[in-house]
């Protein structure tokens, strides 16, 4: 069996972490969690569940792009959010439904925190990836 090889984003700001592993080129990639991040690692719209589901799906589609996908691959997502309710819950999933055309199977996670200040909402995916694999910024298995 073939290792996964784990990446770094070549635009995303860099947390010192894979964000991400592949499979055989051509097959899978399992995102970390992206977190809302803009370029200097600050929160996009602290406490805002919302705009942080925008902003964790910009993300995403850069990283996909990097990686030679894109949304239309995407298999699996899974969305954690530092929520107090069902209500919140509620309107992340809206927020997500209205980011994609046709939303992929997903599950919404209310969870305790989440690691930045003001942070409320982390997105992870599995992606099928069709052709080729393009690597950019691989990183190192151990180094991680």
């Amino acid at each position: 069996m073939t290792e996964p090889e784990y990446f770094r984003s070549a635009t995303l700001h860099d947390g010192g972490f894979a964000y991400g592993a592949q499979t055989a080129p051509g097959a899978l990639i399992f995102t970390a969690g992206i977190s809302p991040l803009d370029a200097d690692g600050a929160i996009v719209g602290a406490n805002d569940p919302e705009a942080q589901v925008r902003r964790a799906v910009e993300c995403l589609d850069v990283l996909l792009a990097e990686r030679g996908a894109a949304r239309s691959g995407i298999v699996k997502l899974t969305v954690y959010v530092a929520a107090a309710g069902a209500d919140e819950l509620g309107a992340v999933w809206l927020a997500l439904d209205t980011a994609f055309d046709a939303t992929p199977p997903s599950i919404v996670l209310g969870v305790s925190a989440l690691p930045y200040p003001g942070q409320r909402v982390e997105i992870e995916a599995v992606v099928a990836v069709s052709g080729g694999h393009i690597p950019h910024a691989p990183v190192e298995r151990g180094s991680v």
